[in-house]
């Protein structure tokens, strides 16, 4: 996989693809709707964000790619690419514990803040990551 190059795109399973870690510029598109939500991206080489109907999802700094995005039940699954090594945030559920899986392996299990931010690092292996995060 690679970059979006539309910053945002459904894919035909319905999981969600964005972010453009090779722009030198902040850019952005919102008003992307699917399944009933309104999505909006901001990316670049420093930063990552998605939003779904003004919420706060996902974040990751430096940028990265991510690729068949898919939030369930307060699960998540995607695929990571990047130049660099990201910190990734996400909004789940307030005081929660999830295990993170990163191309597999469990890295720990986490809780998240009473405001539901989980944060981790991925270490990127020059191709895409898979991530993981279930609910315990």
């Amino acid at each position: 996989m690679s970059v979006v190059e539309a910053l945002i795109r459904i894919e035909d399973d319905g999981t969600i693809s964005f972010g453009n870690y090779l722009l030198d510029t902040k850019t952005k598109l919102d008003n992307v709707e699917h399944n009933g939500d309104v999505y909006k991206v901001k990316t670049f080489n420093e930063i990552t964000k998605l939003e779904r109907n003004g919420m706060f999802v996902y974040e990751s700094v430096p940028g990265t790619a991510v690729n068949r995005f898919n939030m369930t039940d307060g699960n998540v699954t995607m695929m990571v690419e990047g130049h660099v090594d990201p910190q990734i945030t996400l909004e789940l559920e307030p005081a929660t514990e999830y295990k993170v899986y990163v191309d597999g392996v469990n890295i720990g299990s986490m809780k998240t803040n009473i405001s539901g931010k989980l944060i981790f690092s991925v270490t990127l292996n020059d191709s895409e990551t898979e991530v993981k995060v279930v609910r315990v």
